[in-house]
């Protein structure tokens, strides 16, 4: 789950749950609460909260924001009171993780895409196709997961490239808009002394 907030369109919190994928929506409104839903399959893809600095006390400015355990309760309860029965999961696990490939192959249908196996601390490698030119089996960088939203809005779901399918993806200096970014094409490179799963902190682990 993406939350984000907007004051622009008035004090509003948007909660993304799944990715339209383009599809045509709709909305139903209760109160302070509107459901959006994919018009064809009726599935909820996100929520607004309207009113929500009475709600949460962290909402200060613009962009994602992130929830503890008690404010999804919090919301929980708001959507319960607004007549909805769909229950809001938190979830505590970090978007941007410190990753290590520990397996590589060229994507047959790319002649620079490859799919790699990354470790990101959990029990099993995910796969991530990645088309960086110095990706390479050993190297530490940064990984965005599903749930992760980039400095530029775009979001991150579980995807497929070249029909390969990718969960998250492999990220530049650029990308996450650091300081000193080189110009070059390129996933960050990170110490080969950083904890694998590790939250990234692009201030205490990117040197340019």
């Amino acid at each position: 789950m993406i939350a984000t907030y907007n004051t622009h369109v008035g004090d509003v919190l948007m909660l993304i749950v799944a990715n339209d994928k383009g599809q045509k929506v709709n909305f139903e409104r209760k109160g302070k609460v509107a459901r959006v839903f994919l018009q064809e399959t009726g599935e909820t893809v996100a929520w607004n909260i309207f009113g929500a600095k009475k709600l949460l006390t962290n909402l200060s400015a613009n962009g994602q924001i992130k929830l503890s355990a008690s404010d999804v309760q919090v919301l929980n309860k708001e959507l319960k009171k607004a007549g909805f029965s769909d229950v809001l999961v938190h979830d505590a696990q970090p978007k941007f993780v410190v990753a290590e490939i520990v397996e590589m192959k060229d994507h047959a249908d790319s002649d620079h895409l490859h799919i790699c196996k990354v470790n990101i601390g959990c029990a099993d490698p995910v796969q991530i196709v990645c088309g960086a030119p110095n990706a390479a089996v050993g190297l530490k960088t940064v990984a965005a997961l599903p749930g992760a939203m980039m400095p530029n809005g775009a979001l991150i779901f579980p995807g497929a490239l070249r029909g390969v399918p990718s969960y998250g993806m492999l990220c530049s200096a650029r990308e996450l808009e650091l300081p000193n970014a080189p110009e070059v094409r390129g996933i960050i490179e990170l110490s080969e002394q950083l904890p694998v799963g590790a939250a990234f902190d692009g201030k205490t682990m990117w040197q340019a």
